[in-house]
């Protein structure tokens, strides 16, 4: 089976771009990038779990156009199409988890509707995998090499198995269809646009905080993130559409600053002026108890590397909390920058 050429141009020219999953938190900031730099971009969501919020300013824009649709339906487009990214999946545990059978299937059907899309625009393909395909890792920190330790019937499964399965079809298309496909693997983000009831430890950890209620800490606090600012992994998601040849490898997109949470805690605590209590409760089945990228291979691959340190990525994303979720009363609603700046936190 031999696809037609590819017809993206390589020489800087305005280009035609799908993303799905356009109106999410990272997908909006992607719609945003890729109009600053020139492109008309089709911004496909189902709005399951992206905002019409994110890409509102968006609306008259003249090379925008906002199309609501399920991936797990076929997907048609009529104009010509030169890259498609594919981010259109739940990817917080509460939102994945609330209907398994339909994530698993937006992973697996919906990413296949986009590559058959891909191949017959003769499209660049990206796919927008996570961090989630190593499970609870035996190895630390984690390079593309490694297989990982998933639960494949567990309540995370519908997410880490289904992404597992979309990089299978991605190189399978890759290699037996040429469908120009790639595979980043996405490590902790957080900024603004986030979800308040997204449920990742930065939301719930600022929404509290902000609300001066309990801070939520599952287990001990001693298992490990790394938080990686939006625009940085925007940078990365662009350059790795743009490398050429093909790396034909999935590649690690994420901050390998590594924060155990109860350190998180402390930071955003002395960002937040809060009364707030820390309260445990369980840690969830199959949470992982480490999680780092090591981003060798972006870095030789892309040149690409990430420059936001939490201490300033976190300013901005409180302060866009804080319009959502209004703070207790006589709390000040900005973060005193020259507290964020104290903060040790590099990539």
């Amino acid at each position: 089976m031999t696809a037609p050429p590819i017809r993206r141009p390589d020489d800087g020219a305005p280009r035609t771009v799908l993303v799905a999953g356009g109106a999410g938190f990272v997908g909006s900031h992607l719609c945003d990038a890729l109009l600053a730099a020139g492109h008309t971009v089709i911004c496909l969501d189902s709005f399951l779990t992206g905002s019409e919020t994110n890409v509102a300013p968006l609306e008259n824009h003249p090379r925008f156009r906002l199309v609501r649709h399920d991936i797990c339906e076929p997907v048609a487009i009529e104009e010509p199409l030169d890259e498609i990214y594919n981010l259109a999946c739940a990817a917080s545990p509460p939102h994945y988890q609330a209907d398994r059978v339909h994530t698993m299937l937006t992973s697996v059907q919906g990413t296949h509707n986009l590559l058959t899309l891909a191949r017959a625009h003769g499209a660049r393909f990206l796919q927008a995998s996570t961090s989630e395909v190593y499970g609870d890792p035996e190895e630390h920190p984690q390079t593309e090499d490694y297989r990982g330790n998933v639960n494949c019937t567990g309540p995370r499964a519908c997410y880490d198995e289904g992404k597992r399965a979309a990089e299978t079809l991605c190189f399978d298309m890759l290699h037996g269809a040429g469908v120009d496909a790639r595979v980043v693997r996405i490590f902790n983000t957080y900024g603004p646009r986030m979800r308040a009831d997204d449920g990742r430890i930065i939301s719930n950890l600022v929404v509290q905080a902000l609300r001066n209620a309990p801070l939520t800490v599952y287990g001990s606090g001693a298992q490990t993130r790394s938080f990686c600012y939006v625009s940085d992994l925007v940078d990365g998601l662009m350059a790795m559409m743009a490398v050429t040849p093909n790396p034909q490898v999935p590649v690690n997109l994420g901050n390998p600053g590594e924060f155990a949470v109860r350190d998180l805690v402390a930071i955003i605590r002395s960002l937040i002026p809060t009364s707030s209590p820390v309260e445990h409760r369980p840690l969830p089945q199959d949470d992982p108890r480490r999680r780092r990228p090591d981003i060798s291979r972006a870095k030789t691959l892309l040149g690409w590397a990430p420059r936001v340190t939490l201490a300033e990525g976190l300013p901005p994303t409180i302060d866009w909390f804080a319009q959502l979720a209004p703070p207790a009363a006589g709390r000040r609603d900005a973060v005193p920058r020259e507290r964020a700046s104290n903060i040790g936190a590099t990539p």
